[in-house]
């Protein structure tokens, strides 16, 4: 970074967050002949879309047409405001819409991002009008990693759920081939850690793959995008507050190596900065209770809500401040941060109880319901969850994962970290031992398995579905019959894991418009502001009505609000 770059203050667009969605209407804002700083509280890019799938959720674009895939406006629009629950905004739901597939083909023809679409990845409410069993979500390619040299030191790395061993990168459709144990699993595995052991000139460099996968990819892909748009991106940058003028905003305050610096914006302050799920006080004044940062899988430190406050402080109305982007998450020791519960849940011969012993979902649904379904048993059975429990086999424990226990057969429980046990796991050789230690109603438990033990010979959930649409099935085991979601508990010990009601960032933020302003109650526009991503209430509603619906939507609208600073400079 040149001398020039660290003391310039005056520029004609400023970007708060270094995600996917800021760094796009960074790219974006600069292609259209505007000169953009990005600034960074962490010390680290990429936000939490570097720790996430790097999926984005895109009806109608052009990856599914030239495979002969058939989407249309018309059902993505339906989909969209059933699933959307009466929160979700139709002018703005049609912006989406009308931009979501010209930004990423922009992306694709201008920049270093590259996607493949997931075709066998179904929308999550496949009982809704408007749904497609695939097509609409697009999963990152590997990027190599080699080209952004020494800024690559900046990268906030993956979660280790994400890297098989720790080290290793795969797409989103490789995990589905391994997780689902499709036809030649097995060798796509060993592909992967022979191309990774044999890159020799890279591991003498890096532990890690020199290839970059998931949410890794996207943010490295567009922060190789700045740097050939000489975009200065300033890390270790604490935004502060607005700068207002008349009622305008017309910069940023923030603090930089131990100063308060005042930033000015000629044309406008895009907020890309996340959510507040990482600020306790917020959490409990909006959040349904009990509620803890801890439970969050998002980075510590981050995404505590400043520049909501600072919003709201400016006068912005809010909308679906109640939500998170649920997710149940499973404490680590020795992690920074819990890990999220997203595929395994579809997993044969694993059932989610409540500490009455009973089931209280499908465990196979989508995560945000699933949370969500988490707090409304709470209130239902007065306080019998949050936490709830996983419980599984022996049969389960060797083949499949759940959260940071590998199937058996590859980490059997001796070569477990020894403070896992009765802190990540429990483990007993029956299920009312196990029930005891957990304290759940042993009674309950034994009643829930011998019911899904039934079910999984009949191959039908009567009490939930589990299994019965192709969302459920995607991640179940494809060699599992008669159906791939459902198996018996039958053989000792038996397990169980804490699953508490975590999240992958909030969901409600500062209200915006179509153009991605943020607006007051009245609805007119905060003039010179605009928020994307977790940092502005969800087009979505209450929904997440695929995979990617929360990062395509954050690049979606950080491209609108490039555009619309750009079109009225």
């Amino acid at each position: 970074m040149s001398v020039h770059d660290q003391s310039q203050t005056d520029w004609d667009v400023i970007v708060v967050g270094s995600g996917a969605g800021a760094m796009t209407s960074a790219a974006i804002a600069a292609d259209r002949g505007l000169s953009v700083l990005v600034v960074e509280k962490s010390d680290k890019f990429g936000g939490t879309s570097a720790i996430s799938g790097g999926g984005i959720w895109i009806p109608n674009n052009h990856y599914f047409a030239a495979k002969g895939g058939k989407d249309s406006y018309d059902k993505a629009l339906q989909y969209i405001m059933t699933a959307g629950g009466g929160r979700a905004d139709e002018t703005k739901v049609r912006a989406y819409l009308d931009h979501a597939p010209a930004m990423i083909k922009y992306l694709e023809d201008k920049s270093r991002v590259r996607y493949a679409v997931a075709e066998k990845y179904p929308d999550y409410y496949q009982h809704l009008p408007g749904s497609l069993p695939g097509g609409r979500s697009l999963d990152p390619e590997l990027f190599d990693t080699s080209v952004l040299g020494d800024e690559l030191e900046n990268l906030r790395r993956p979660s280790p759920s994400t890297l098989p061993m720790g080290k290793i990168s795969w797409t989103a459709r490789d995990a589905h081939i391994a997780m689902a144990r499709e036809s030649g699993w097995r060798f796509k595995i060993l592909w992967m850690m022979l191309r990774y052991k044999l890159d020799f000139k890279w591991r003498r460099k890096s532990q890690f793959d020199r290839r970059a996968g998931l949410g890794n990819s996207l943010v490295c892909a567009l922060r190789a995008s700045l740097l050939d748009r000489k975009v200065p991106l300033w890390l270790n940058t604490d935004f502060r507050d607005f700068v207002l003028d008349n009622g305008r905003v017309t910069g940023i305050k923030v603090v930089r190596e131990g100063r308060e610096l005042t930033l000015n914006a000629r044309r406008g302050v895009i907020i890309g900065a996340g959510g507040f799920e990482q600020n306790q006080a917020l959490r409990e004044k909006y959040l349904p209770q009990p509620t803890k940062v801890e439970w969050s899988a998002t980075p510590p430190g981050n995404n505590t809500g400043a520049a909501l406050e600072a919003g709201m402080a400016a006068g912005a109305a809010t909308d679906l401040l109640e939500w998170a982007w649920w997710s149940p998450t499973i404490p680590v020791v020795g992690e920074e941060k819990p890990r999220g519960i997203f595929a395994e849940r579809a997993f044969p011969g694993s059932i989610v109880v409540n500490s009455l012993g009973k089931r209280f979902c499908n465990e196979a649904q989508g995560y945000l319901e699933f949370g969500d379904a988490m707090y409304k048993d709470r209130e239902a059975t007065g306080g019998k969850n949050v936490p709830a429990w996983c419980i599984f086999d022996a049969h389960f424990r060797f083949h499949y994962a759940m959260g940071p226990l590998m199937p058996g057969q590859i980490m059997p429980d001796s070569r477990l970290r020894k403070n896992w046990l009765n802190s990540v796991y429990w483990k007993a050789d029956t299920l009312e031992e196990l029930a005891r230690q957990i304290d759940v109603d042993p009674a309950g438990l034994a009643a829930t398995v011998k019911t899904v033990n039934e079910y999984a010979r009949t191959g039908e959930d009567k009490d939930f579905g589990r299994g019965g649409n192709v969302f459920d099935r995607y991640y179940g085991d494809v060699n599992v019959k008669p159906n791939p979601c459902l198996a018996p508990l039958a053989k000792g010990p038996y397990y169980a894991m804490r699953m508490d009601a975590g999240d992958i960032g909030t969901k409600g933020g500062l209200l915006t418009d179509a153009q991605a302003r943020v607006v007051r109650p009245d609805g007119s526009p905060i003039e010179g502001l605009y928020a994307i991503g977790n940092t502005s209430a969800s087009v979505m509603g209450i929904a997440y009505p695929g995979a990617g619906a929360t990062i395509g939507p954050a690049m979606t609208f950080g491209y609108i609000a490039a555009n619309h600073i750009a079109a009225n400079a």
